[in-house]
């Protein structure tokens, strides 16, 4: 883990991006107090173990009910509702 004033990062952006896609942490800091992270991108795994670890970081929860019912869309007779929304809004100007 490296760490950076903000200043020098932004001075020498290009140089820091080398180092994190070599596997470094660069960590900004701005009057000696740490102000950001820049890491790799984990590219380990597949969707499902990014949804796990989001999980256990606390970012999302999963739903408890079940993925949603699977159809074709039902035709409606009728005018489309995009005329009745133009419609509406034709009558309140």
């Amino acid at each position: 883990m490296i760490k950076v004033d903000l200043r020098e990062t932004i001075m020498h952006f290009s140089k820091y991006m080398k180092l994190v896609r070599q596997g470094q942490e660069v960590v900004v800091t701005e009057r000696d107090a740490p102000i950001a992270v820049i890491k790799p991108l984990a590219r380990e795994g597949g969707p499902e173990q990014r949804i796990r670890l989001l999980e256990e970081q606390g970012v999302l929860k999963r739903s408890s009910r079940s993925a949603m019912p699977s159809g074709s869309p039902v035709a409606i007779k009728g005018r489309p509702i995009s005329d009745t929304v133009s419609g509406e809004r034709e009558e309140r100007a």
